[in-house]
């Protein structure tokens, strides 16, 4: 496949000075996004899904009107459409067999998501697509073999001996897992650039709604599609690459005893997920010391001291966390309004509020906080950490 030419108008960016990346660390060299062409206001799901659905019951479109409330979510894109839906009709069709259809659809559309993302991750980079020596490809959107790694190196020009990862299913926290990833590909090859890639979509799991399952009507209130990309690398070369955080220092952990508070297990009608009540309260009983592991390897104490970015994987979530770290209003700003803006986009979301950090920390200048979190759970119930360091200011 001929490689794709990436040189291209890049948006013009507040100008800062920089911290100097300590030698040997990761960095982030560029940041991408993409995302269908459907976009749905909240204002107008409620009626699209209960007429998709064919729903004839008020008493669930009255509960999903007070989940679209609750959720705070303003927009979201998706790609599921009039069209898809025309073409699939069974896939509004209670206890269908659909799992071939919905692949059929989400396969194609997650890796045409990927490479928008990573061309326009890539554009930011302004170096050629033959210097990626890695990707890591991150995704709970498809099912086939080769996977979607392969078929966005392809698809990309990506050299033939390009080392590839592929991280599938592991939910909200994947896009943290991510870097920490390619984290430690770039500081244990030098010279290496390694291109992260998160998609998905909602496909596998849009269903006509049911009594006996209920957390389908929050997934519908919720959650969005789309992708991100970023490029990570160490020692950036000095007037050629513009790194603007530091991956410093990278923790997992998971709570034992805590893998059935979310479930989600793939059926002949698609995914079906399951989201135990008490997922806050177990997030809101361990983080404090989950983040003190982190700050502790730079001596850091004082969390309103740092600029967070924390995957929003819903208000409920948010407001504990803040809460018990006694934050201060603002600090979850960035999380917030990723939220508002996309919805909850699983491993995708974490991108889109280090974005966001990255604007609010060029704003600040000179008072911009150096140290920072990056925080993701999901599955297991599984914690993920970055300690970030802000190289703008």
């Amino acid at each position: 496949m001929a490689q794709i030419n990436y040189n291209g108008e890049t948006k013009q960016h507040l100008s800062a000075a920089r911290r100097l990346a300590t030698p040997g660390k990761a960095t982030v060299l560029a940041l991408g996004k993409a995302f269908p062409s459907q976009l749905v206001p909240q204002d107008c799901l409620v009626e699209g899904y209960i007429r998709d659905t064919k729903c004839a019951d008020l008493a669930i479109k009255e509960k999903l009107e007070r989940l679209c409330k609750t959720t705070t979510v303003k927009t979201r894109y998706t790609v599921m459409s009039k069209e898809i839906l025309d073409k699939y009709p069974e896939l509004a069709t209670e206890g269908t067999p659909t799992i071939k259809q919905r692949l059929d659809i989400a396969n194609p559309a997650v890796v045409q998501m990927a490479k928008e993302a990573s061309i326009s991750c890539l554009r930011e980079w302004k170096r050629p697509v033959t210097d990626i020596t890695h990707i890591v490809y991150v995704s709970s959107s498809e099912i086939r073999l080769p996977g979607g790694d392969l078929h966005l190196a392809s698809e990309l020009g990506l050299r033939n001996d390009v080392g590839r990862v592929m991280l599938y299913f592991l939910g909200c926290y994947g896009g943290v897992t991510g870097l920490r990833v390619a984290k430690d590909i770039a500081e244990n090859n030098p010279g290496s650039r390694v291109l992260l890639t998160t998609s998905e979509t909602t496909i596998l799991g849009f269903r006509p709604p049911n009594k006996s399952r209920p957390y389908d009507l929050v997934g519908a209130a919720l959650f969005g599609d789309g992708a991100a990309a970023v490029v990570i690398g160490s020692d950036p070369i000095t007037g050629l690459e513009s790194p603007f955080m530091e991956l410093n220092f990278a923790i997992q952990q998971f709570l034992p005893g805590t893998q059935n508070i979310i479930d989600g297990q793939i059926t002949e009608e698609g995914i079906n997920f399951k989201l135990g009540r008490e997922l806050p309260q177990k997030i809101e009983d361990n983080i404090e010391e989950f983040c003190k592991k982190l700050m502790k390897r730079s001596g850091l104490v004082e969390y309103n001291d740092l600029f967070w970015a924390v995957h929003p994987g819903g208000p409920a979530i948010l407001n504990r966390l803040e809460t018990k770290l006694n934050l201060g209003t603002e600090k979850l700003d960035c999380s917030r309004r990723a939220l508002r803006d996309y919805g909850n986009v699983s491993s995708n979301t974490i991108f889109y509020v280090m974005e966001y950090m990255k604007e609010e920390l060029m704003m600040k200048k000179e008072d911009a906080e150096e140290w920072g979190l990056a925080l993701a759970f999901g599955p297991g119930i599984t914690f993920e950490g970055i300690l970030l360091r802000g190289l703008h200011y």
